[in-house]
């Protein structure tokens, strides 16, 4: 008798412990299905755009960046909380709006421009926060320095992506040369804190030279300097190129005024500086495109997971040859087949 009750206390015991295992992996199954469920089921994020200051080229690139994200969001169930914060030219301002993102735990930062970049890898290197950055003409540059081996178009191995704005270099001093074919001298201003606007003028100036152009560098630290440097540099060439210079793009007004009354023209990098200083002519790219296809990269991250360090950059290949009829008519242009007269009217209309 006793040797019964004691094999069905065994069995009893037995029964407990294996109904506890499998208790325990029940609830470890559960709460691992539970992590897994909280990761995939998010669907609130908030993204801290730092923009480095405000002009018509990075404004459109920050709206086709928002457009696009929020696009893709109300199609996947998820919602964007934004925090826009704009530097207002300063690059002291940028590492201040970058740290404050990383200590606010923001999800993802849009960083718009090179010095709002550099200033978003810096305060990101530890937390790792993933960096979507456009309007940048050169990532390597801006993030390795001027001995940076990286293409246009690698991933950066960082916690970096995102879309440049470079638009073909040897194409643009060509354009130079297409409509004023008696340039001797052509004059780059740009600013010397940009370092993507020293790659441009490197790059047109290489291209010019090897047609036998001389090409000169007028430089200016802050917008303090623009007026005395744009009159040394009208007064010095034929025709004035500017790059993408967000600078420059801020502060075309100035430009445009002393060009014009020394009777220089002007060939504009982008779309928004030949705005703003009445240049005769740009070849273009699109920045709301860019700034679309960095939301497009935003939300593969954010939503997918994919890590930024493993995505390339990406680059645009449409660009769009513009001529300012006005200018063309002042200065005697012949305009070759393929470009567009812009329509200034419609230029606040993305």
């Amino acid at each position: 008798m006793k040797k019964s009750v004691k094999k069905v206390a065994a069995l009893a015991l037995s029964g407990l412990m294996i109904a506890s295992v499998f208790a325990g992996c029940s609830a470890s199954s559960d709460d691992t299905s539970s992590a897994d469920t909280d990761t995939v089921a998010k669907t609130e994020f908030t993204v801290g755009i730092c923009q480095l200051v405000q002009h018509d080229a990075l404004d459109a690139a920050t709206q086709g960046f928002q457009d696009r994200l929020n696009e893709l969001a109300e199609e996947g169930g998820q919602t964007i909380t934004y925090d826009y914060q704009n530097a207002s030219n300063d690059t002291a301002a940028c590492s201040t709006i970058a740290n404050q993102f990383v200590s606010d735990g923001v999800d993802l930062i849009m960083a718009n421009a090179t010095p709002a970049l550099q200033a978003c890898a810096t305060a990101t290197a530890s937390s790792q926060i993933p960096v979507v950055a456009t309007s940048i003409t050169d990532f390597g540059v801006a993030l390795f320095g001027d001995e940076s081996t990286m293409a246009p178009t690698d991933a950066t191995g960082i916690n970096v992506t995102g879309s440049n704005d470079l638009a073909p270099l040897a194409s643009q001093a060509q354009q130079i040369l297409d409509l004023f074919p008696d340039t001797k001298v052509v004059g780059c201003i740009y600013c010397s804190a940009e370092a993507n606007s020293k790659f441009q003028v490197d790059g047109v100036k290489e291209a010019l030279e090897e047609q036998g152009i001389e090409c000169n560098f007028y430089s200016f630290a802050d917008s303090n300097d623009i007026q005395s440097v744009a009159q040394k540099a009208a007064s010095e060439s034929d025709v004035i190129y500017i790059p993408t210079d967000n600078t420059a793009a801020s502060n075309g007004s100035i430009i445009s005024t002393v060009c014009e009354a020394a009777g220089v023209p002007i060939i504009a990098g982008e779309e928004g500086i030949f705005e703003s200083t009445n240049a005769v002519a740009t070849l273009s790219i699109s920045f709301y495109e860019i700034g679309q296809k960095a939301g497009e990269m935003a939300y593969d991250i954010l939503v997918n997971g994919t890590d930024p360090s493993t995505m390339n950059v990406w680059q645009t290949e449409n660009v769009t040859y513009y001529y300012n009829e006005e200018m063309a008519e002042k200065y005697n242009v012949q305009i070759p087949d393929g470009y567009t007269a812009y329509d200034f009217s419609d230029s606040d209309s993305e």
